[in-house]
């Protein structure tokens, strides 16, 4: 079968050659020399020319009408059931163009799976297959041109056996302009330097839209949240992170753990490429309204070396999912600085974890893919898997709105009211107190935060004396001072209860008729005082169900509850009825037959939890036998019936060294009589009070010591040394 079936293919290829040789030979006959990628055109115009019948379709994710130069979209080539093909062409053409030359072609396609798709041997800007055989979806990626293209056109061939399909109108066929830019949109990616003056100030406001209403496949409702927002505004040298690249480790460290700290250390290592850092604290759940949470938002500067705007945001849970702008150009052609930017944002992967869902368990990429958006193509246990390959509904939406110019402008287009007013609105701001004759330059951007931790630090700012006109009037305030903390501590956050999102209400207690039902939010995050959460944690309310179910059956009465599903915390259980009469009418019982209610048992196994034991101490004799001590700390106390706390502190024997129980006697003529030296003339005092302890709490210990009364010379003085002792002391937790 499989001799048979290569025989098949090498015949229609001879055919196909013999075919296109004859056309070639015609056109040279005509004086028309070789054109580019002419056997493409020739299959396109030869053979068996069909509309496929709907059989086959070219699909662009999204179904765009238009293109934004130097963009990445998914190109898909799919058959209908029972439908397939065995060979296919992909090409993308300007507008007008019949593909004879080079500059005919728009933009650049990109490999997905080198298994099933290849450049074609004599036409490199088309797409073709890699080996002949059945198939029904391939799929290719495709880079919109530069600006200034104008519309294209993407056109696929099927090959079928001895059947060719191809059109110029219909499903294998995707028309797309380029989108047009109205005055005051930041342009594409820069090819030439920008010609605006001054600075511009902006504000960044970010709004997540990714919820459980909005994006309800496996949405997370526990833990969902956004990271804290980083980025830059840079010059076009340095870019944080762009498609098709491949992420830096603090990308990654955003990405999969939503960590700001390594990718800030990155942008302040560039120096003069970047003029401001943008950040905002992190979001906890990741949706609220604005009535109960404000949009957070970030100030920024840029100027005519510095005037493109990067950022990311991991949403979380998830493998390495962001959202972000990448290279945003907020300078204008017109040599002046946009009013407003508004985008929508879709997610993409990092290219450093290979989960599909939100929740899969970390498995690393290696090697390193690159960074590309995600689609609802990529995996069909992905939360935003769609079989027909629809567009993904937006994450999120940013907003860059100017709020002050500063210095001399230079736009070619006169100033608008807008302008204006943003101008003169930063005018009263500025400060009135300054001096005439002192001419400072622009504040310099906030400095990195003092403290690393929550703990409150500052930041500062430095501005130059530019002039001093009058020598004897100082010019004051070349520094300012700013309280802040880490972009992931904010007041509110580190001192006062967090509260996790409310999960969904449950189901209605009752079939039909009115009924209760509740819902639950749970605390993530405990005041630092130790104080209690006031916080209501369960909400209960009156619910309805139809009440024409009570009226058309007659229902048995409910059978007994099932045991709870765990035997401590929260669980649910279960209980069912039958039916006992249909309704009068025939029709199908809408009625509840079950229901599930959560259920609370006792709270759960809370065990105490020590330390691990500290070295053992001193021994508390300096020679013969003694003992030693060390200690452990309680870290957790039990709780609703726990496990008790072990022994917290351990006591063994020590010995020094031995000590001498006999010494020699010592005699000595005294007044004429003979005296005798033993141990019995080593002369002590009283032991004295144990020392403060030396730790608070956690485990500290004491001592206390026991001194000689007086020295003595001779073989007494090495048996006859001070005492010391040693305990534990405050042992209980800090």
């Amino acid at each position: 079968m499989g001799l048979q079936m290569y025989s098949l293919l090498l015949l229609y290829y001879l055919i196909s050659s013999l075919v296109c040789d004859a056309v070639a030979f015609a056109e040279a006959s005509e004086g028309i020399s070789d054109v580019y990628c002419e056997r493409i055109l020739r299959a396109q115009t030869q053979g068996t020319r069909r509309d496929g019948h709907h059989e086959f379709r070219l699909r662009m994710e999204g179904d765009p009408e238009t293109y934004r130069p130097g963009s990445t979209y998914r190109v898909v080539l799919m058959a209908t059931s029972p439908a397939y093909f065995r060979g296919f062409t992909l090409i993308a053409l300007k507008e007008g163009r019949e593909g004879t030359v080079e500059d005919d072609y728009a933009g650049q396609f990109q490999i997905i799976d080198e298994g099933e798709t290849q450049f074609m041997t004599d036409c490199p800007p088309a797409v073709t297959e890699s080996t002949p055989r059945r198939r029904t979806r391939i799929q290719v990626f495709w880079t919109a041109p530069a600006v200034g293209a104008g519309c294209v056109t993407l056109k696929a061939s099927i090959f079928q056996k001895k059947i060719i399909y191809f059109q110029d109108e219909g499903s294998l066929t995707i028309p797309l302009c380029e989108k047009e830019h109205a005055f005051g949109e930041a342009t594409e990616t820069p090819e030439m330097d920008c010609c605006a003056c001054g600075t511009a100030k902006y504000r960044l406001t970010f709004h997540g839209n990714w919820s459980e209403k909005v994006h309800p496949k496996d949405y997370p409702r526990r833990a969902n949240h956004w990271s804290a927002l980083i980025g830059a505004s840079h010059s076009k040298s340095y870019m944080l992170w762009e498609y098709g690249g491949f992420a830096t480790e603090g990308v990654r460290q955003v990405a999969e753990f939503g960590s700001p700290i390594r990718m800030e250390e990155e942008i302040r290592q560039k120096g003069n490429e970047v003029m401001t850092v943008i950040k905002t604290k992190a979001q906890w759940p990741a949706w609220q309204p604005l009535n109960l949470r404000a949009a957070p938002s970030a100030e920024f500067f840029v100027d005519r070396a510095r005037h493109l705007m990067s950022f990311l945001t991991m949403l979380g849970p998830s493998p390495d999912w962001n959202v972000g702008l990448s290279g945003e150009d907020l300078c204008t052609k017109e040599c002046g600085w946009i009013q407003k930017l508004v985008a929508d944002l879709i997610p993409w992967d990092a290219g450093t974890d290979s989960g599909v869902t939100y929740e899969s368990p970390n498995k690393p990429t290696i090697p390193q893919d690159k960074i590309r958006p995600l689609t609802s193509l990529d995996h069909p246990q992905s939360p935003f898997y769609d079989p027909e390959g629809g567009a993904i509904i937006p994450l999120a939406r940013i907003t860059v709105e100017r709020i002050a110019r500063t210095g001399q402008q230079c736009n070619v287009i006169p100033d608008t009211l807008d302008d204006i007013m943003t101008d003169i609105g930063h005018e009263e701001k500025k400060e009135d107190n300054i001096p005439e004759t002192c001419i400072y330059s622009e504040w310099s951007p906030w400095s990195a935060c003092s403290s690393a931790t929550c703990e409150k630090g500052r930041q500062m700012r430095q501005r130059m004396l530019k002039a001093q006109l009058d020598p004897t009037v100082p010019c004051p305030h070349t520094q300012d001072f700013q309280p802040c903390m880490t972009p992931e501590c904010t007041v509110e956050e580190t001192f006062t209860c967090m509260m996790s999102e409310w999960i969904s209400w449950s189901p209605c207690s009752v079939s039909c008729g009115m009924g209760m039902r509740s819902r639950e939010r749970y605390i993530k995050q405990f005041p630092e005082d130790s104080s209690l959460c006031q916080h209501q944690i369960e909400e209960t309310e009156k619910c309805v169900v139809n009440d024409e179910c009570c009226e058309s059956i007659m229902c048995s009465h409910w059978l007994e509850w099932e045991p709870c599903s765990t035997t401590c915390g929260l669980g649910t259980r279960r209980r069912e009825r039958m039916i006992k009469m249909p309704s009068r009418d025939g029709s199908i019982c809408n009625a509840e037959m079950a229901e599930v209610e959560k259920c609370m048992m006792p709270k759960c196994p809370i065990d105490c939890m020590v330390s691990d034991w500290s070295d053992w101490y001193e021994c508390n004799k300096s020679c013969g036998k003694g003992h030693t001590i060390r200690t452990r700390m309680v870290k957790l106390e039990p709780q609703f019936g726990g496990s008790t706390c072990p022994e917290t502190i351990q006591r063994k024997k020590c010995k020094i060294r031995k000590c001498q129980t006999k010494t020699k006697e010592e005699t000595r003529e005294v007044g004429g009589k003979r005296r005798r030296h033993g141990k019995a003339g080593c002369r002590m005092q009283s032991w004295t009070s144990w020392t403060y302890c030396s730790k608070s709490c956690g485990g500290g210990i004491q001592e206390r010591f026991m001194y000689l009364k007086k020295r003595v010379k001779g073989s007494l003085e090495n048996n006859c040394k001070d005492r010391k002792e040693i305990r534990a002391c405050h042992v209980h937790p800090c």
